[in-house]
């Protein structure tokens, strides 16, 4: 019996996602997670202001790398800056906005976001825009 995304919790389908990124299936990660947020979306509207019990700051990377390697670029940044909208001082997501403003050819923009990754985490940025972003401890 297959079961759908919607039928699995918010740890479940974070670890689906997790898995589907591993195996370097981005697009289908992307899709879990964006369901995710759908459903999310709909609990607040019915009410219930916190239906995850915490932030969402983790889902929201993941859902930036998953775009970020899929090349959707303008979904990546967006889901980069929701990330750092809650959790500013993130280094990592800054490093992931950074290269993927490089990434879709605006360096003059990128150079704040990779200044505060080096800042804030230690993220050597001096490797220009060709640098990948690293997967490790993620």
């Amino acid at each position: 019996m297959t079961t759908t995304t919607r039928e699995l919790y918010g740890f479940e389908r974070y670890e689906r996602a997790k898995h589907a990124f591993d195996d370097a299936r981005y697009t289908d990660a992307a899709s879990d997670l964006e369901d995710f947020f759908t459903d999310l979306a709909a609990a607040r509207a019915e009410g219930d202001a916190n239906p995850v019990g915490h932030g969402t700051a983790e889902i929201h990377l993941l859902l930036a790398r998953c775009y970020f390697h899929s090349a959707q670029l303008g979904r990546a940044e967006a889901a980069a800056r929701e990330v750092i909208a809650e959790a500013p001082d993130d280094a990592y997501a800054h490093l992931l906005l950074g290269r993927t403003l490089q990434r879709a050819g605006r360096a003059d923009e990128a150079r704040g976001p990779l200044r505060l990754a080096e800042l804030l985490g230690g993220y050597g940025t001096a490797a220009g825009p060709a640098a990948k972003v690293a997967d490790e401890g993620f």
